[in-house]
């Protein structure tokens, strides 16, 4: 799987995170500087898959739950946000 589908695949599984955790959302939301919709306007773009890894790689509690939730490893997603980070 090429680094651009394992973004993809960790946004989907971050976005199904933060719908099943509205404070998290709110959280999240806040940080990027989103409101409803422009994060319904934005999903599937470049730019949401970057803040949401960047959100959760800064978030260590949200981070591990929801790579619990998702059957992702940490060090996985940790990995995928690096070679994102010098791409």
């Amino acid at each position: 799987m090429n680094n651009l589908n394992q973004i993809e695949n960790i946004s989907q599984a971050c976005l199904n995170y933060l719908t099943s955790d509205p404070q998290e959302l709110n959280n999240f939301m806040q940080h990027a500087g989103y409101d409803s919709q422009t994060l319904r306007n934005s999903i599937g773009k470049t730019e949401l898959n970057a803040g949401l890894m960047d959100y959760f790689a800064s978030n260590e509690q949200a981070l591990l739950a929801m790579c619990a939730m998702s059957d992702f490893d940490a060090k996985y997603f940790m990995r995928v946000w690096q070679v994102s980070q010098n791409s």
